[in-house]
């Protein structure tokens, strides 16, 4: 029996939210074919199980159908974006694409989710992700460590406020490779933040930025 392995399917960040047209739908069904599985998960991404042989293949044409394709497990999942209520531009789209383009895909100790609002309302729930974003005009928050199971979930703690959007994708990178650098084994990053202290954190994002 082929061995068979997972990848991560989501659509694009984009105004709206996260949304497939029937035509990608379609692909993803006749791509995987009856014999494979599509799990749907918390975190805007589809995790389909694919013979590992066909692993480029199925890649390249679920990106030529629009959609986004990355590795399953200990990773930092697809940015988890708002629906760009306030349009396009005054939301942040294409900056929440760069920061999408940049940290989807990442291995990492533990699973990694990244948050983005376009606006202080934060629909997306950012301050329940590892990393939460938040926009707050013209300029952007950064926040670190929220978790949101179990029956004591907290929130992510502020670790720099008025970002540019210059400095916004070097931040995130830096807090995701001081993460990747100092976690002790499976550490997941709520608790590595409460380790290390969101006051260490600021100083190490700091000196990347200023």
């Amino acid at each position: 029996m082929d061995e068979r392995i997972k990848i991560a399917v989501s659509s694009p960040v984009q105004v709206g939210g996260n949304i497939m047209s029937p035509e990608q739908l379609v692909a993803i069904g006749t791509l995987i074919g009856p014999e494979g599985k599509i799990e749907i998960t918390p975190f805007r991404q589809l995790y389909a199980e694919i013979p590992a042989h066909r692993e480029r293949e199925i890649a390249e044409r679920l990106r030529e159908a629009g959609l986004e394709v990355n590795p399953s497990g200990f990773t930092t999942k697809s940015l988890i974006a708002c629906n760009f209520c306030k349009g396009a531009e005054e939301a942040g789209l294409d900056i929440a694409r760069q920061i999408d383009a940049a940290v989807a895909g990442i291995p990492t100790p533990a699973p990694l989710k990244v948050g983005y609002a376009g606006c202080a309302l934060g629909t997306s729930e950012p301050l329940l992700k590892d990393i939460g974003i938040v926009k707050m005009r013209n300029t952007f928050d950064l926040y670190a460590g929220g978790d949101p199971k179990g029956i004591k979930p907290s929130f992510a703690r502020l670790v720099l406020t008025g970002l540019t959007e210059q400095d916004l994708v070097p931040a995130v990178l830096k807090l995701i490779d001081y993460y990747k650098e100092y976690a002790k084994g499976k550490e997941k990053f709520s608790k590595f933040v409460n380790r290390v202290s969101i006051e260490r954190l600021f100083l190490i994002v700091s000196r990347t930025i200023r």
